[in-house]
């Protein structure tokens, strides 16, 4: 293959390719009908144009006969009256008038033929056209909701590149920091509540231990200690007060000898 023919069809391809991009489902369609439309004026025009003929010709047959008929009436006359030359020339120019009449009744027949076709072809091309009209409508609307779906389905397609879509979602993505933010900062405040409050409740303990510890010192009261809480000098605070009460004891027994 040669490097022109390759070219040749490498710009039909394209060209090709640029008029069905080019093409509209829904102006084709109105344009179809608009070109059946038009076939359908210009049919008709044949039509009238051949029924005219026809009649025309229907017109010269009937004149070809009637003068026909009234050279033959002449050569009656003519022979009635012994005139047998003029007889026999009205004779001649009956049958040529004949003649005439049976040439155009051939053509007349031809185009009644011709006639009955357009008029077959006329009537079919009107109910195509009829039928046309009905798809028509149907097929665009039919094409119209392809492209609104396939408009539909671009959009879609194209929500994940567009800037809007994208600052709508860091708008999302911030509204979500703020409220993760907002949440961590009462969960501080409430756990340092929490720790307040368990101070004050801890608090109370402590002051009765140091009331406690204060009398114990004074020595107006001796407070026992858990186990668990005893100190070195708590064991033998309590050992004093025990000698303390034995003494008291054999004082008691010496008095009643």
């Amino acid at each position: 293959m040669g490097f022109f023919d390759r070219l040749s069809r490498l710009l039909r391809a394209n060209l090709n390719d640029l008029v069905s991009k080019a093409e509209d489902p829904v102006k084709i369609l109105d344009q179809s009908v608009a070109d059946m439309q038009a076939d359908l004026v210009k049919l008709r025009q044949a039509v009238a144009t051949a029924i005219a003929s026809q009649r025309r010709l229907q017109n010269q047959a009937d004149q070809a006969e009637s003068q026909a008929r009234v050279w033959y009436e002449r050569a009656e006359l003519a022979l009635r009256k012994g005139e047998e030359n003029l007889a026999r020339e009205a004779l001649s120019r009956r049958k040529s008038f004949q003649e005439s009449a049976a040439t155009v009744s051939s053509q007349l027949k031809g185009q009644e033929s011709q006639v009955d076709t357009l008029k077959r072809s006329l009537a079919a091309l009107e109910g195509k056209i009829a039928q046309a009209r009905t798809k028509k409508d149907m097929l665009k609307a039919r094409a119209q909701a392809a492209q609104a779906q396939q408009q539909l389905q671009s959009a879609v397609g194209s929500l994940g590149t567009n800037s809007a879509m994208a600052a709508f979602e860091r708008m999302e993505d911030e509204v979500q920091a703020l409220e993760a933010s907002s949440q961590a900062t009462a969960e501080l405040a409430g756990a340092d509540l929490e720790s307040k409050f368990s101070a004050l409740e801890g608090g109370s303990d402590i002051d009765d231990e140091l009331a406690s510890l204060k009398r114990l010192t004074s020595g107006s009261e001796t407070v026992a200690l858990p186990a668990s809480e005893k100190t070195a000098t708590d064991v033998q605070r309590v050992k004093v007060t025990e000698v303390d009460s034995d003494l008291d004891d054999l004082r008691k027994a010496i008095d009643k000898l």
